[in-house]
């Protein structure tokens, strides 16, 4: 991507470009269908001013955002989730804030489920934040993908191919440029008001052409057909879509690793703790003696628990658990529950390094974390309240 620069040291940057590059690593299409990504107030045309990120929407996040200058507000959960059925400023905090973000001019973006599903987003970082090693995702999503097939005349095979890897086609986990080729014989006989490529109207043609293969995620099917079909020769462009069932390698769901050395439990839940920053987790133990494979899930994941289990987790932590759901995993896993705020928490913290080094050459434009917490949730012990 390119941007006018006004000096050596400074060129301008949209709101709208932000959230490109976001997209490109958490698109909007893999999102939970009922979910609302995406610009949730303001004008994505804004020159961006600096920027602050926060999991949660709320008064003092927008007070820290007018006191440092900032005009793009990105959280995790979107403000916008439930329908408003007004705008009533004096008696819905929701509104009021929609006000202030209004008067302010500051514009508001949530990557919400998008980020859970995504390599590298919510429970990529959980994970990471408890030092696992060789992370994958706990459950693959699947049947969001096509098949695309497009016959190409041999000589433009490359080009066609070309525009259908830069405009997002053929990637496969850590592979771009993936693609099936087979060579065959087209046939082809242009009516009266035809204008072939090859060949002429009237004649039945034979034409060596390569049946061209890639897969394409669900969301960019437009995008890609239509940079085909800007560089392919032919005035009408034969080719197949086929949905797949397949498990998609680059988006899932949670994520599990090894730690470096095993732990006993009582050391484990206390270095969970301590990551996390957390001292309340509830759980439920587990016959193994040692934890060395964790799954992990940010958020509300209790319906991944059977997965950890038959993939051989010795623990699995994630959020607001049940009751039952502990009583079904006690004795087969060291079940966690830590928090719902605390186990998403740590992914503020990569989308901080990502925009920095995106804007690396911008040495005007601020990334902030908020600094205090939005958390609803506090607990009651016997030292007090935290």
């Amino acid at each position: 991507m390119h941007f006018k620069k006004r000096s050596a040291f400074f060129f301008e940057m949209t709101v709208k470009e932000i959230i490109k590059y976001l997209e490109e690593w958490a698109p909007k299409g893999i999102a939970w269908n009922k979910d609302n990504v995406g610009l949730q107030v303001g004008d994505p045309e804004i020159k961006i001013k600096n920027v602050l990120l926060s999991l949660d929407l709320k008064e003092e996040v927008i007070k820290t955002a007018i006191k440092e200058n900032c005009n793009l507000i990105i959280t995790h959960h979107p403000l916008l989730y439930y329908p408003l059925k007004d705008l009533d400023f004096s008696k819905s905090s929701r509104a009021k804030m929609i006000e202030r973000l209004i008067k302010y001019n500051i514009t508001l973006y949530s990557a919400h489920t998008n980020l859970d599903f995504t390599k590298h987003g919510v429970s990529y970082q959980l994970a990471k934040k408890l030092s696992l090693k060789n992370i994958r995702f706990l459950k693959n999503l699947s049947e969001n993908q096509i098949k695309l097939a497009v016959f190409v005349p041999e000589s433009h095979v490359n080009k066609v191919a070309e525009a259908i890897h830069q405009s997002g086609g053929g990637l496969i986990g850590e592979y771009s440029h993936c693609s099936f080729r087979t060579p065959g014989t087209g046939t082809f006989k242009g009516l009266n008001e035809s204008n072939p490529a090859i060949g002429k109207k009237g004649v039945v043609e034979f034409v060596e052409e390569v049946k061209l293969e890639v897969i394409v995620d669900k969301w960019k099917l437009n995008q890609v057909l239509n940079a085909m079909k800007k560089v392919h020769p032919y005035e009408e462009v034969a080719y197949d879509v086929f949905p797949l069932k397949n498990d998609n390698a680059n988006y899932g769901i949670g994520a599990i690793g090894e730690l470096s050395d095993s732990r006993d439990t009582n050391d484990f839940l206390g270095f969970v703790s301590s990551k996390l920053k957390t001292s309340t987790l509830r759980y439920t133990n587990s016959k193994k003696k040692k934890i060395k494979t964790v799954a992990v899930c940010g958020g509300s994941c209790g319906d991944l628990v059977d997965e950890a289990i038959k993939l051989n987790a010795d623990a699995f932590i994630t959020a607001d658990l049940k009751y039952h759901t502990f009583q079904d995993a006690e004795g087969k896993i060291l079940l966690i529950d830590a928090g719902h705020y605390e186990t998403e928490a740590p992914i503020l913290d990569e989308i901080k390094k990502r925009l920095e080094s995106f804007l690396n050459e911008n040495n005007k434009i601020k990334v902030l974390k908020f600094k205090g917490s939005t958390n609803p949730i506090v607990f009651y012990n016997k030292s007090g309240a935290n």
